[in-house]
């Protein structure tokens, strides 16, 4: 079962995040990028195949300067409803903390040539280790790689954006998030809470 870890390390009757199933959507492939003030911030990368969500942690954010390589560790599958959760995960459950959505929309293979169906063929690359896509979002535009790290754990990814239009020379993932943003709120919060503790201490 795709979604066993995810059930398992989480307390549905203390967190507001989906208990979910497979689910697939009805035309094109989507993707979605959560901002999550954790223990520490990062930044969830998820890609729709096979009903649900696969997932990595990508601590300094997606770029689209293509000099940058972002180390992305590949996490448990999450739920396909998973795409909408925003809010707050309780202290003492599993990724406590604040997420918002950063940016979201759909993808499909950068292979235009595959006899394969679209998610077919990201399946494919997906166990070979090597991921090409195109990226339709509001922030994230364009191509895209995922490669497996050889010699590393087995879950380190690199995640590289291809030069093409949408490139930049220079990218900061924190420099396009909403003034209004909960989870800079939150950590905002956060620091002055350690901030007084520390003065009564």
């Amino acid at each position: 079962m795709a979604l066993k870890d995810y059930h398992k390390k989480r307390k549905f009757d203390e967190t507001s995040e989906p208990k979910g199933k497979t689910k697939k959507s009805k035309n094109q492939l989507i993707f979605v990028v959560q901002r999550h003030a954790a223990t520490r911030l990062h930044y969830d990368f998820r890609l729709e195949m096979e009903g649900v969500l696969k997932s990595w942690a990508v601590p300094k954010g997606p770029s689209l300067n293509p000099q940058d390589k972002r180390l992305a560790m590949m996490v448990e599958d999450h739920p396909y409803d998973y795409k909408d959760f925003e809010g707050n995960i309780p202290e003492g459950n599993y990724g406590a903390g604040q997420v918002e959505i950063w940016d979201s929309g759909t993808y499909e293979p950068l292979e235009e040539n595959s006899k394969l169906s679209d998610e077919k063929e990201l399946l494919k690359e997906l166990h070979t280790g090597s991921l090409k896509f195109i990226l339709h979002g509001k922030k994230l535009k364009g191509e895209f790689a995922l490669v497996k790290m050889k010699n590393t754990e087995d879950n380190a990814w690199l995640l590289i954006k291809h030069k093409d239009d949408f490139a930049e020379s220079s990218y900061d993932a924190e420099e396009n998030t909403s003034p209004k943003s909960l989870v800079t709120q939150f950590l905002e919060e956060k620091k002055s809470l350690k901030k007084s503790e520390k003065k009564k201490s």
